[in-house]
């Protein structure tokens, strides 16, 4: 299944929720912050136009621009007449350096007591934060897998990966119910040499809160990664969603790390 359509959020789709109390332009803002915060769009990336959003989201001009203020306001983005807006945001943590064999070895235990609905599995036009994280050629499409891990019968994480579309006979949704994508790929021959992870927090949009069975905006657990080969060339990338209320994270941590 292929899709001319530009997607540009993680998940592939634009999601507000017109019934909400909450106004479309501060439904549109939590969204486009936290792409920003979890580093989806990073520092120097450039955001749709105003243009793009009325289109993107089905609102008007004047909601767009009132979005694009807010971001700007909280010194997210810079926008300049001409150049379009631009992100400004930069993370002030510092990298944790870890083990990729140890992070595989985490995803094969969480594996082993969970369970994966495999709901979609597409392939597509990408965003313009996923072709700039896996350096794709213009034109060049993507493989979308969309997950939900289950624990006890109950969904636990909202997972969504993307692939270069050359990989697509390895990303079937046969594979994806039996093992981490992360071995599926290994099996095929990609291995992972290294990672960047980011880890923050996000409110539940109406689309995630029906996926894990949660209140409209409750608390959720938003881990983003970028795994790369031995070349350095970027061959995967996923951002999952976990219920706050049942997943945790945890990290040992030694000498320098320790500090606080």
């Amino acid at each position: 299944m292929f899709s001319d359509k530009v997607n540009e959020l993680d998940e592939g789709k634009t999601v507000v929720d017109r019934d909400a109390p909450m106004p479309l332009y501060h439904q549109i803002y939590l969204q486009i912050r936290d792409e920003i915060l979890s580093g989806q769009r990073p520092y120097g990336s450039i955001l749709p136009t105003e243009q793009d959003m009325t289109e993107l989201f089905s609102v008007s001009r004047i909601t767009a621009r009132r979005v694009l203020n807010e971001l700007a306001q909280h010194h997210f983005v810079e926008r300049r007449r001409r150049l379009g807006t631009r992100v400004i945001f930069k993370s002030p943590a510092k990298p944790i350096e870890g083990n990729i064999n140890q992070a595989l070895d985490s995803l094969m235990a969480l594996g082993a007591g969970t369970t994966v609905n495999v709901m979609e599995v597409v392939e597509e036009a990408p965003s313009a934060a996923i072709a700039g994280a896996l350096r794709l050629e213009k034109d060049e499409s993507v493989v979308r897998a969309i997950r939900i891990r289950c624990m006890d019968g109950q969904p636990l994480g909202h997972v969504v990966s993307y692939v270069p579309s050359s990989l697509a006979e390895h990303i079937t949704a046969i594979n994806l119910s039996k093992m981490p994508i992360l071995k599926v790929l290994e099996n095929a021959g990609y291995k992972a040499e290294r990672a960047e992870q980011t880890i923050g927090a996000i409110l539940a949009d109406a689309r995630l809160s029906e996926a894990l069975e949660l209140e409209p905006r409750a608390a959720l657990l938003r881990i983003g990664r970028t795994v790369y080969d031995k070349h350095e060339k970027p061959f995967l990338v996923t951002v999952a969603n976990y219920r706050a209320d049942k997943f945790n994270i945890r990290i040992e941590l030694q000498g320098s790390a320790l500090e606080v």
